[in-house]
């Protein structure tokens, strides 16, 4: 067996595992959004759950498809026309990837991070105002 062969092989098993992402992750989606609903008896609740849940399918599966798509660039056929394609398609995915972050999130993730940071800030200064015991030991 080639190098050239044992990448493409990878670059197949990449290909099988981001189905398999996909698929389970909606069958485990449907079930999450079957419970929400139930428990809820909010419809909009079950869709929610299955939109957040598929969501993160979503992107676990691109990120295993684009890790498919490089080894099959970089390692099996490294032409310059393949590296263009490979560059467009790890550009759309990017770009869907985020999308669907900002989605889930309802916050690009910049201003996440900076919300997350500083309500950081505002929590040990208050602690260390004595205005709040600190948070409990964990280990």
């Amino acid at each position: 067996m080639t190098f050239t062969h044992a990448m493409q092989r990878a670059a197949q098993a990449f290909e099988a595992v981001g189905a398999i992402v996909l698929v389970v992750g909606f069958v485990l989606s449907m079930v999450a959004a079957a419970r929400a609903w139930r428990k809820s008896r909010r419809s909009a609740d079950g869709y929610l759950a299955l939109r957040r849940c598929f969501g993160g399918a979503l992107l676990l599966g691109l990120e295993v498809l684009v890790a498919a798509d490089l080894i099959r660039t970089v390692a099996v056929a490294p032409t310059l026309d393949n590296v263009g394609v490979l560059g467009l398609i790890v550009l759309i995915r990017t770009f869907l990837s985020f999308s669907l972050e900002v989605e889930l999130e309802g916050v690009a993730p910049w201003r996440r991070a900076l919300a997350n940071s500083a309500g950081s800030v505002r929590r040990a200064a208050t602690r260390a105002a004595g205005n709040q015991p600190p948070p409990p030991a964990s280990d």
